[in-house]
């Protein structure tokens, strides 16, 4: 066993577990963070994806000694004071229907909108290509991020330059 520290959703966390134990299984079982899904197991669903200074991994792949020392962002974090737009647009367009693949679809679309903050279709369709939804909603998942970005968008004052 071994010491593994790290920031999840802003809160330093210590652990002492195997440094090669996936950690999505730190996050579940020892942060008792449970709206990161096991999926697959093997990094092609999507299910687990979290942040991982500020970049989304699957959290199934990545191992404990890989994030000691780094900061990560699960579903709980995503919205911790108030619900990201994404939670909004998710509900606006209805898009859950088990549920399972949500948290991981909108991990991976929060930090593809951090990145693209104003994508067509096709670069939502691309950026959410990996994650797997068995109930098959992609025209509302791909919805919910086109309006959560308008949303964002326009939340975002365009602050003009100064003249010279």
């Amino acid at each position: 066993m071994t010491k593994i520290q790290c920031t999840i959703n802003g809160v330093a966390m210590s652990f002492d577990v195997d440094p090669s134990m996936p950690m999505l299984w730190v996050i579940r079982d020892y942060a008792h963070l449970t709206g990161t899904k096991y999926g697959c197991g093997i990094a092609q669903c999507g299910a687990c994806t979290i942040h991982l200074e500020g970049k989304a991994v699957r959290s199934c792949s990545v191992t404990a000694a890989t994030c000691s020392g780094k900061s990560i962002v699960t579903i709980e974090g995503l919205g911790k004071d108030e619900l990201h737009p994404l939670q909004t647009a998710w509900m606006a367009e209805d898009v859950p229907q088990c549920g399972y693949c949500q948290a991981g679809q909108i991990m991976t679309a929060a930090a593809f909108l951090a990145q693209q903050p104003n994508p067509d279709d096709d670069a939502i369709t691309s950026a959410m290509n990996g994650n797997l939804c068995r109930c098959g909603t992609y025209q509302r998942i791909r919805a919910a991020v086109k309006r959560a970005s308008k949303e964002m968008n326009a939340a975002t004052p365009v602050i003009p330059k100064a003249k010279p």
